[in-house]
């Protein structure tokens, strides 16, 4: 707010919005919202707020960067309605989503150590279980069929066929037999959805990374990606933690 406030003193609309780059219509809103407890009204019928107002707008506010616009809404409709418990359970989910995001972080950058390095043709060299190596995943001059990659994988022809449908493999159709065929590019890509797979990752999920691959021609641009990713679990991380403070003082404030 820019000063300390006194308990007992009356604030209008325009004070809790000013200090917050907020319009009044803001700040009635997030009333109406339960975000803030119910206000006063004077007998001309206009809303007067109190140093609590105060505090649980900046709780909010510090709430949202870390659990999301609605989840933070949720909070504070929750610790206005006296429902703390349930209040304390929806930060739960937050902070078990974060912790469930790291884990894919993890289970991303171990899948892609997994692949090996990469040249900037696209050609990997194979490491860990799982996966495949040059010799055998390529069949000939023009690429492998899908039994001995699958075989390879140690996964059936037909989980190779559904990840097709689900845009993770393109494999070209051997124009005489109809076979399908896979080339270098394929080859990493299935390795690529094999490990993701064994990392927990859904078919959905996976397909925009490999479609991220696929476009950069390679794994290493996927390095900034990573990184971007990594900066953006610390920050949500920081802002739960701060958020977390705020809370806390509006809830003593409220006792």
């Amino acid at each position: 707010m820019g000063r300390d406030l006194k308990s007992g003193e009356r604030l209008r609309p325009i004070d809790l919005a000013r200090g917050h780059g907020l319009s009044t219509q803001a700040i009635r809103n997030y009333e109406d919202a339960g975000i803030l407890p119910a206000a006063a009204r004077t007998v001309h019928g206009y809303r007067t707020y109190t140093p609590l107002h105060a505090r649980a707008l900046r709780a909010f506010l510090a709430l949202v960067p870390g659990h999301g616009h609605q989840t933070a809404t949720s909070i504070m409709r929750a610790v206005n309605e006296d429902a703390s418990e349930k209040a304390f359970r929806l930060i739960d989910v937050s902070h078990a989503q974060l912790l469930d995001d790291r884990r894919t972080l993890q289970a991303v950058e171990s899948a892609l150590r997994d692949l090996g390095p990469t040249t900037a043709s696209g050609r990997t060299t194979a490491s860990g279980p799982g996966a495949v190596s040059g010799a055998a995943a390529v069949s000939g001059p023009g690429g492998t069929f899908i039994g001995p990659l699958a075989d390879e994988l140690g996964i059936r022809p037909a989980t190779l066929r559904k990840w097709e449908g689900a845009g993770l493999v393109r494999p070209r159709r051997d124009p005489r037999t109809g076979y399908r065929v896979y080339d270098e590019a394929d080859v990493r890509d299935a390795r690529l959805a094999h490990q993701l797979r064994r990392g927990g990752y859904l078919l959905d999920q996976i397909a925009p990374l490999i479609a991220q691959v696929r476009s950069a021609g390679g794994l290493e641009p996927l390095e900034d990606a990573l990184r971007d990713w990594h900066g953006r679990l610390s920050a949500r991380g920081r802002a739960m933690l701060a958020g977390a403070a705020e809370l806390e003082a509006y809830l003593r404030e409220r006792e």
